[in-house]
């Protein structure tokens, strides 16, 4: 690199040169004080003895004047007429002149500005077609597109992670080898080639990359896995050399693969589009390039990736990503942390507790809980308050969990009826239910794209585990809406869609994977494909059936005859509170909003039954919960 600069400095300054010997030459040719006169004065004087010492070339007569007029050079200069011409216009009497050729500098740069003009667009061209310029180009196409971050550019330390201590502490070794690799290696231990972040998405591993990078001090190469595939055939392996060739140039480093997936995807699958040879030619390489460097060069390769389940085997066998670090939602302490994190940089009102916020934001990730913070801010400034209150946490949560509020969008009044019957059923059944989450708002204010109401509730504690009969107490309060409607009105609407394709998820999940209906027995009819938990789609419709047609149908009629049982659980909840069901609808439609402190009043009237279908008798132990136990022992 150093030698191009160098060259690229005599080369200008080679053309700097001949442009200043060119203008010298051209001071020095031409006298620096003379009178540039018409060739029909020069005649004039020349017949009066006016001019003496006359220089005549081919082109132009220079001379003294014996006389010079006042304030005059007492030379000049004069370009020449064809004789034949002059005498005809000397008769005349008009004032001529010839018109002067080009100087020595202006022939010379008449050559040389094109020659130059066409090196400088030649050049310009060869850089961008090499990548020179930053910019990329054909030349470049094989060349790594990472952006490299050296030390003072990289400000996150693990100071500004929070929420995933268990990652850290498994990256903190990592953090270690890069500023000590000798004293770490010291009883013959190596650092893992690779770590692989796993989570969902938001939850903080590029953050967490960073933060690595940050703390050990070296160089840091971030690329994403869609930058290595090109429309040509053998790019991406090229790409990939060269990012690992830059890396062990610039050792302690440490290479991020973002969203992995999209590079090193299974190879093999059923389908196979446009590119296909080329990504598996770019995996290969990457496998290669992983086989091939040493860890105690210090290179280390970090990836992360929300879809492990697609992850070609051989990327993830030992030697290769010989770590997989978790890099899950935060519980509740983790959310604290986070919490404590963001808020540093608003001003909250004295009576916040981050606490009582994190206890109402169960399931965050902290991409999630960043937005809170932020929302809650826009919210206090759009008041014009002087800080943040736990009321604006309050809104923001519902921003983002049930949308925009909509009030422009007007319902007519059968509309608002059923909408506020329908919530009302909701909040009814959920405080009726023994051990369900506990309601914390219901409204009739649309939100969203298709919401035109919302009903809100919180759990007390983070959950990990979930019996059979929760299952069916969430189906039972889903479906309340529904049963409210058949209960009150003559027909049934399209409201309750959202909450069917919630509820029959839940019951085609513990028929066909938890195995919580006793007649098809203890058979895992789907597995879980693993991106269920890390917030993504689940890829079982993709996957070829593996039981008969009588399964199928009994697999149907089980999870129809679970929706029923939670639903007439839920009619019968209703019916036993019909008076209070429209009492509290008829408010709902004046006040449009029922808060924590209404709903407290409304929970303790609630007439809950003594016995419901898929609830144990009251001197029976529970099933489920006995078979909970045994499983965790």
């Amino acid at each position: 690199m150093d030698i191009k600069r160098e060259h690229k400095i005599n080369f200008w300054f080679l053309i700097a040169a001949v442009i200043g010997v060119l203008l010298i030459q051209n001071l020095l040719t031409r006298p620096p004080d003379v009178k540039v006169i018409p060739y029909s004065e020069f005649l004039t004087l020349a017949k009066s003895g006016g001019v003496a010492d006359l220089r005549i070339d081919q082109d132009r007569i220079t001379g003294r004047f014996t006389k010079p007029p006042a304030k005059t050079p007492a030379t000049f200069e004069t370009n020449r007429v064809e004789p034949a011409l002059a005498a005809t216009l000397e008769k005349t009497g008009i004032s001529f002149a010839a018109t002067p050729g080009p100087t020595l500098l202006e022939r010379a740069l008449g050559w040389v500005l094109p020659i130059f003009l066409f090196a400088f667009i030649w050049l310009f061209l060869i850089r961008r077609m090499s990548g020179e310029s930053g910019v990329g180009g054909m030349m470049s196409i094989g060349k790594s597109r990472a952006k490299i971050y050296v030390e003072k550019d990289i400000k996150v330390t693990f100071a500004d992670v929070a929420g995933v201590d268990e990652a850290k502490a498994e990256l903190q070794e990592v953090v270690d080898f890069l500023r000590n690799p000798k004293e770490y290696g010291r009883l013959g231990a190596r650092v893992p080639k690779g770590i692989l972040l796993v989570g969902p998405p938001g939850t903080g591993k590029t953050l967490l990359a960073r933060a690595v990078a940050g703390e050990a001090g070296v160089t840091f190469f971030s690329i994403s896995g869609s930058e290595f595939v090109e429309m040509f055939v053998g790019v991406g392996a090229a790409r990939v050399r060269d990012l690992f060739e830059q890396a062990r140039r610039q050792a302690p480093a440490i290479v991020f693969i973002d969203e992995l997936d999209a590079l090193g995807r299974a190879r093999g699958g059923i389908f196979t589009g446009g590119g296909h040879d080329e990504k598996e030619q770019t995996l290969n390489q990457l496998l290669t390039e992983l086989d091939g460097f040493d860890s105690s060069t210090g290179v280390v390769l970090l990836a992360a990736t929300n879809r492990p389940e697609i992850l070609d085997a051989a990327l993830l066998r030992a030697g290769r990503f010989d770590r997989q670090v978790l890099v899950d939602r935060p519980d509740r302490k983790g959310r604290i942390a986070i919490l404590t994190i963001h808020a540093k940089r608003i001003t909250l009102a004295p009576d916040v507790s981050i606490e009582q916020v994190a206890a109402l934001t169960p399931g965050f990730t902290g991409a999630d809980l960043a937005n809170l913070v932020n929302e809650a801010a826009l919210l206090a400034t759009r008041r014009r308050a002087d800080a943040v209150t736990l009321e604006d946490f309050n809104q923001a949560i519902e921003r983002i969990v049930a949308g925009l509020e909509k009030r422009n969008r007007l319902l007519n009044p059968h509309e608002r009826d059923i909408v506020a019957h329908h919530e009302t059923g909701h909040a009814l059944v959920a405080m009726a239910l023994p051990g369900a989450d506990p309601v914390q708002k219901i409204s009739i204010i649309p939100r969203g794209i298709a919401a035109l109401g919302y009903t809100i509730q919180r759990p007390l504690e983070d959950r990990y585990l979930m019996d059979r009969r929760e299952l069916f107490q969430r189906m039972t309060v889903l479906l309340a809406g529904r049963a409210a409607e058949s209960l009150v009105f003559d027909e049934v609407s399209t409201g309750a869609a959202d909450d069917f394709v919630k509820a029959t998820e839940i019951a085609r999940s513990m028929v066909l994977r938890y195995g919580m209906v006793p007649e098809l027995g203890l058979v895992a009819y789907e597995t879980d494909s693993g991106s269920a938990w890390l917030g993504g789609a689940s890829a079982t419709d993709l996957r070829p059936r593996r039981y008969g047609e009588q399964t199928a149908d009994a697999i149907d009629a089980a999870v129809r005859d679970i929706l029923d049982t939670a639903f007439e659980a839920a009619r019968l909840i209703l019916r036993q509170n019909r008076a209070l069901l429209d009492e509290v609808a008829d408010d709902l439609l004046r006040r449009e909003t029922l808060a924590a402190a209404d709903l407290q009043l409304i929970a303790a009237r609630v007439i809950r039954p003594a016995a419901l279908p898929f609830l144990p008798a009251p001197d029976q132990p529970s099933a489920a919960a006995a078979a909970s136990v045994t499983t965790i022992g």
